[in-house]
């Protein structure tokens, strides 16, 4: 089993997908179209490679929840990457900054990105292919 896509409702397709192309410059557009959710018009994509993506959709009218709060929803979704510093750089020249975390965990580093809607996408480099130093605390 494995996550095949998350579905992300954002405001404006273009700048959702400014951050998405920055992160994964290897991935493409698979698919797109327009069509009404509910009675609301939309534009959609799916932006991924052959087994994973993220669709997209721009019928988005409220804001993300308050990361720094309560309530029930999305936290945050993250990404391993094989190399942390190659991806900030590439997000960094999009004009994306990251947060850092604390990165003193001896088998893994990671930073935290807001996406234009306010999503927060975790990316993490593990130095360590055995589970229990990569998931240790």
């Amino acid at each position: 089993m494995y996550l095949e896509h998350i579905n992300l409702v954002v405001s404006h397709l273009p700048r959702a997908l400014t951050f998405y192309q920055a992160a994964f410059p290897h991935w493409k557009i698979r698919c797109s179209g327009s069509d009404s959710w509910n009675g609301r018009a939309r534009n959609w994509l799916h932006f991924g490679d052959d087994n994973q993506y993220i669709a997209l959709s721009d019928h988005g009218t409220d804001p993300a929840r308050d990361l720094s709060g309560y309530q029930i929803g999305l936290a945050h979704f993250g990404y391993v990457v094989n190399n942390l510093a190659s991806l900030i750089n590439r997000m960094n020249a999009a004009g994306f900054n990251a947060d850092m975390g604390s990165n003193t965990h001896p088998y893994r580093k990671n930073a935290y990105f807001i996406d234009p809607d306010g999503f927060e996408v975790e990316f993490i480099e593990y130095s360590s292919d055995l589970p229990a130093e990569r998931n240790s605390d």
